[in-house]
């Protein structure tokens, strides 16, 4: 008999053949009543797929007493209530490694376009002012500026390596430091006062709930620029956008946001931001291999076999 299977957010269409053959899967995301799928199907379900973002609290694991895994796309699993998973004995899994490199690429985008101002140049072509007005102001250079790298883990130092290769130096914060063959500094106060450009590259969570707030953007500065890479919920959102408006901070480039997919329109009204919907891993390639990872997990642990990538 197949597996009962929970799909709390709908699946990349690159896995859905593959579970639909191989688990018996129920459409939690798009139900027109969660509560009655819940009730007739929580007893049996032994596995749970959704996306990162998605809330995993312990009602809903309450609803599902024979829960064995939740497999999560993406790494982020700041939205998955680990403890109650943890004391029911569910294993979480998610889908690290794969999401490195684009979204390292991602952050590297946004230092060129922040920097180099390259949106706005662009909108500024279009709109015919080059021959009317003349050549674009000048924007800021990347060679030669000074990095800091709030988190150096797997995407932190895949975000290092194309900082160097565009010149620029390099140094970090983690919680301990790391083998790295770049400076360390004690906090992210410290780092900020010895960056021209800050990114944030450490998990979402209670731990790091408004990290960057008031004192790392003071430290930053004038003619600081932050790029967040990581979640929203890592830099206080309000205060950002008053640093922006002030020019107490030379500007942000974003990916995410406190409150997705609704980003404050304060911070659309602004001119020293470039702002994504979220779309660090959002290639064909990652997010294949994400789900591939994603459904590889569940199938070593209905084989009985350890799965790939647990959460500690």
């Amino acid at each position: 008999m197949k597996p009962d299977i929970v799909l709390a957010s709908r699946p990349f269409p690159a896995i859905e053949e593959a579970l639909a053959r191989e688990f018996t899967c129920h459409r939690l995301y798009d139900a027109p009543d969660r509560q009655a799928l819940l009730a007739a199907v929580g007893p049996k379900a032994r596995g749970l797929l959704c996306f990162s973002g998605t809330r995993i609290d312990a009602a809903l694991l309450d609803a599902l007493p024979r829960l064995e895994i939740i497999s999560n796309m993406g790494v982020g699993v700041d939205s998955i209530d680990l403890e109650a998973a943890r004391r029911r004995g569910v294993v979480v899994t998610n889908t690290p490694d794969v999401v490195t490199e684009c979204t390292a690429d991602t952050a590297l985008g946004l230092i060129l376009n922040l920097l180099r101002q390259f949106p706005r140049a662009e909108a500024y072509l279009r709109a015919g002012k080059w021959a009317t007005q003349g050549a674009y102001p000048l924007s800021a250079a990347i060679g030669g500026k000074t990095l800091g790298v709030l988190g150096l883990g797997r995407i932190g130092r895949a975000i290092a390596r194309r900082a160097q290769a565009f010149g620029m130096a390099v140094r970090y914060h983690n919680r301990r430091p790391a083998d790295a063959p770049f400076p360390y500094d004690p906090d992210p106060v410290s780092l900020a006062a010895n960056a021209d450009v800050l990114v944030v590259a450490i998990p979402g969570g209670p731990e790091t709930q408004q990290l960057v707030g008031a004192q790392v953007l003071d430290a930053l500065g004038p003619r600081g620029y932050l790029i967040n890479i990581a979640r929203g919920s890592v830099v206080d959102e309000p205060v950002l956008v008053r640093y922006l408006q002030e020019r107490r901070i030379a500007g942000a480039g974003l990916d995410v946001y406190a409150n997705e997919p609704h980003v404050p329109a304060e911070l659309i009204a602004l001119d020293n931001v470039v702002l994504l919907p979220h779309v660090g891993t959002a290639t064909v390639e990652t997010r294949t291999a994400m789900a591939n990872l994603q459904l590889e997990n569940l199938r070593l642990h209905f084989a009985g076999q350890p799965v790939r990538t647990p959460v500690a």
